[in-house]
């Protein structure tokens, strides 16, 4: 049984995250906003697979791997943290660019397209860090296993992630000609994810906890 603490946090990571600029955002935008909604979600078909390939991954022997050598495990939470700082000053620093300014492509067959979305985020460095550093922190032993604890709360994390991308798919147009006339409430929603980030940064570094045998 995963704690609802556990699924409400990784639910919290994964929004911020999310919500946060990086290159699935940019590259799913930019093909909605170029070849329309059903590029985007064709890309975002691709994006999904990627998230199950790292779930499959990470979840087949991370634990044992993380207990064996526990450095390792401090090393990749402390990078974890790194990281979600990182997100949170770009958030925050003056002079940010929008997500919905992208750049113009020029357009794919839906094979590429699904393609590209596929690595896209296989190569994102957020995944890498969600999977291999955040969602460990939420795995609870008295919780019971730690592998089934890793696959619901990545299932977690992967609802979080494709329901905000598939509604930033189906209205980037519309969001990216609204935030164009209102900059402030960019600003404003850059303010609201850099912090929320720089906590979750905060809690990651000072957590104590450490990995235990499934």
């Amino acid at each position: 049984m995963v704690a609802l603490s556990s699924i409400l946090g990784v639910g919290a990571v994964a929004l911020g995250m999310v919500l946060t600029p990086g290159p699935n955002m940019m590259y799913l935008v930019s093909r909605s906003i170029t070849q329309g909604r059903r590029a985007g979600v064709i890309s975002l078909g691709g994006v999904a697979i990627g998230f199950l390939a790292y779930l499959t991954a990470t979840n087949l022997g991370l634990s044992v791997l993380f207990v064996a050598v526990p450095e390792l495990y401090l090393a990749v939470k402390l990078a974890g943290a790194a990281y979600l700082g990182w997100l949170a000053f770009k958030a925050l620093r003056p002079g940010g660019v929008s997500v919905f300014e992208p750049t113009r492509l020029t357009p794919d067959s839906p094979r590429r397209l699904f393609a590209m979305g596929l690595m896209t985020n296989l190569l994102n460095p957020k995944m890498a860090v969600m999977y291999l550093s955040l969602i460990p922190q939420f795995e609870r032993p008295a919780q019971g296993h730690l592998v089934l604890q890793g696959f619901v709360l990545g299932g977690v994390q992967i609802v979080v992630s494709l329901t905000v991308n598939l509604g930033i798919v189906l209205a980037a147009g519309a969001i990216a000609l609204f935030l164009a006339k209102r900059p402030l409430w960019l600003r404003a929603q850059r303010y609201v994810m850099g912090t929320v980030l720089g906590a979750l940064a905060l809690r990651l570094a000072t957590d104590h906890a450490r990995p235990s045998p499934a």
